[in-house]
């Protein structure tokens, strides 16, 4: 192996233990206070986590829940859409934000992506606009904002709801065409979260926000997410039941003054694989949209001539993990077989599924490291 000598440790795609360690004190005293306060349930940390999130997305209302697919699923309930209406979605993107469509037998209807972000096409959603759509879901994939200035103004032509989906990209900030800036989820009718442990604040269990400007809509969404209730026993809406956890709010209260330092470590990372990865011609690396900063939850390129498998097995072979998200399109998933509708031919999205490999990407991630990666890349284009 290239450079075995330097990397005594085994290269991790995400060092939460690393992270952990550098906060351990803080959030050891903030785990030890749920459980001495046996307030484990809707516990003063979740609403103290909530509007201290609140003010640091500089939005009006933050309604949690129990991860980031309830929470996309909880916005679009609370938007009182019927069955069959439609929604539409990037065809790159998890699962999990056309499953809550189909889950509530709306229509996902799936258009293309832009080539150089990998978010969704505002001229594709344009073209994918029919009477029975009722609300959009851009995808901030990877760590950067959609084009949020162009989908809110289809949205504003169109009469539509916008439900950004925002699990990879918090504290990330949209460049408005006049030079104000907005946090990523806080421009549309709803952002939706998830506190997933690898996520930039991430905790150490399951969780997920939503943000609005709307007042009444939070407080839908927090009724839904509580059996529908807003007083005890006296059910308004069929809901469910989604909660943060106090220990998670706990600890997400801990790491929320982290989250903007966790952020400069990922770009400082992302220009330095940058720098290291600039003369290898087979790649095509991460493109920095001009109208929105990066918080690279993932340093994603693509492989260029077909050979993304054959460098991921051998990173793999040399001791290196990476990743591909995502191997399968959303129109190309059996669960989505006779559901929704696609708007083209989707070949980007296809090609972007063949090309795309994710390096090592955390806050703990140490130049050492990301020499022995990128020196055996380079290893890889000179066979």
């Amino acid at each position: 192996m290239l450079n075995a000598d330097i990397i005594q440790e085994p290269i991790q795609m995400v060092d939460l233990k690393g992270q952990y360690l550098k906060i351990k004190t803080d959030v050891d005293k903030a785990i030890q206070e749920c459980i001495d306060t046996t307030a484990f349930i809707n516990g003063p940390q979740v609403g103290a986590f909530a509007g201290k999130l609140q003010q640091y997305l500089n939005v009006e209302k933050v309604v949690t829940c129990g991860n980031g697919t309830d929470a996309l699923q909880i916005a679009l309930m609370t938007l009182g859409l019927e069955p069959g209406d439609e929604v539409i979605v990037p065809a790159f993107t998890y699962v999990a934000t056309a499953e809550v469509i189909g889950l509530l037998r709306l229509t996902p209807v799936m258009v293309e992506v832009d080539p150089k972000t990998f978010t969704v096409d505002p001229a594709e959603i344009e073209k994918a606009i029919t009477p029975k759509t009722k609300a959009i879901v851009p995808v901030h994939i990877y760590g950067q904002c959609a084009d949020m200035d162009a989908i809110m103004a289809i949205a504003a032509k169109h009469g539509l709801h916008v439900v950004e989906d925002t699990a990879q990209a918090i504290g990330a900030e949209y460049i408005h065409a006049d030079g104000s800036r907005s946090k990523a989820g806080t421009i549309g009718t709803f952002g939706c979260t998830s506190f997933f442990p690898s996520k930039n604040l991430g905790c150490y269990g399951d969780g997920g926000a939503m943000f609005t400007n709307d007042p009444a809509l939070a407080e839908k969404a927090h009724m839904i997410a509580n059996h529908g209730q807003k007083k005890r026993y006296y059910h308004t809406y069929i809901g469910c039941n989604s909660r943060l956890d106090t220990i998670q709010a706990a600890v997400l209260g801990v790491k929320l003054d982290y989250l903007d330092d966790y952020n400069d470590a990922r770009n400082k990372a992302a220009n330095f694989y940058d720098a290291l990865l600039a003369d290898v011609e087979g790649l095509i690396l991460p493109y920095r949209n001009p109208s929105s900063t990066h918080v690279f939850h993932q340093y994603t390129m693509r492989v260029k001539e077909g050979r993304r498998d054959e460098l991921q097995a051998y990173l793999k072979s040399n001791g290196i993990p990476s990743m591909i998200y995502y191997p399968v399109p959303l129109h190309q998933q059996e669960a989505f077989k006779g559901v929704g509708r696609r708007i083209g031919t989707l070949e980007l999205t296809e090609q972007l599924c063949s090309d795309i490999l994710s390096l090592p990407m955390h806050t703990e991630l140490t130049e050492e490291v990301q020499l022995t990666i990128t020196n055996t890349i380079k290893d890889f284009f000179k066979r």
